[in-house]
């Protein structure tokens, strides 16, 4: 009889709650008989598999114990090997600052087969959980993402000059961000938004300036959070209270007149 073979499916879970995993995702999941999966994945989602798969918490939240890089390439491998049904099930997108090219690489060393199940990243639906686009055709032509969990690697003179910004992994180094870009000629009125725990029930929003926003989070728990930075968060208040065509923010309306009159 001929050895089963096993697959590795590096499943993107979404954001927050279940109801952000993708339909193949979910089918992918209810068919698995092992799941190792990242602590920010919701709990809930454990719920969806069979009773009979396997279930392994390898953590991968920063400050928290967790599995080793090598750990995790290991389990994927042996798992596979043993003819299988993998998941490996990571918070958002399995490529948005992941590891999952050194997890694709143990496969690809040790013939596994494998297959990529794109996930909604934060860095899109948090935003739009709290009421703030990313872009607008006056406010914000253009956005970039990046993870602030090495502040000093990053070219803080182009990223300041941009009309948008997404930050992941910056709870912790929140007031060096905020320097770096007001060193860059940013302005400390810039408004930013911390949006903490994005799609659960327990999601917490925070509003501000640059120059005011550390002290107005300062006895605050921010991880983990995505941090949107630039005028689009002026736009909060007016997405949640009614359609945009009807009630357009004043700022907006402003600068949309000015674009016109300078064509």
């Amino acid at each position: 009889m001929a050895k089963r073979s096993g697959k590795v499916y590096l499943v993107g879970s979404g954001v927050g709650s279940v109801d952000y995993l993708t339909v193949k995702g979910l089918r992918r999941l209810s068919q698995a008989e092992v799941v190792i999966y990242d602590a920010l994945v919701d709990e809930a989602l454990l719920e969806e598999v069979a009773t009979h798969c396997l279930k392994l918490d390898v953590g991968k939240r920063g400050g928290q114990p967790s599995s080793s890089q090598a750990d995790i390439n290991r389990l994927l491998v042996e798992h596979c090997q043993q003819g299988k049904q993998v998941v490996r099930l990571k918070s958002g997108d399995p490529f948005i600052f992941g590891r999952s090219t050194s997890e694709i690489q143990a496969l690809q060393e040790a013939g596994c087969e494998f297959e990529v199940v794109p996930g909604i990243s934060s860095v899109l639906a948090a935003p739009l959980l709290a009421d703030i686009p990313l872009t607008d055709p006056v406010l914000s032509r253009c956005f970039a993402v990046f993870s602030a969990h090495e502040p000093e690697a990053l070219d803080w003179q182009s990223l300041a000059h941009l009309d948008t910004l997404v930050i992941l992994m910056g709870a912790a180094h929140l007031p060096e961000i905020i320097d770096r870009l007001v060193q860059q000629g940013r302005s400390p009125q810039t408004p930013i938004a911390i949006i903490r725990w994005a799609g659960h029930p327990k999601q917490q929003i925070w509003t501000g300036t640059l120059e005011g926003i550390t002290q107005q989070t300062s006895r605050q728990p921010l991880s983990p959070c995505v941090i949107v930075i630039g005028e689009v968060v002026r736009l909060q208040p007016y997405l949640r209270s009614s359609p945009w065509a009807e009630n357009k923010a004043p700022e907006n309306r402003a600068l949309e007149n000015k674009a016109s009159e300078a064509e």
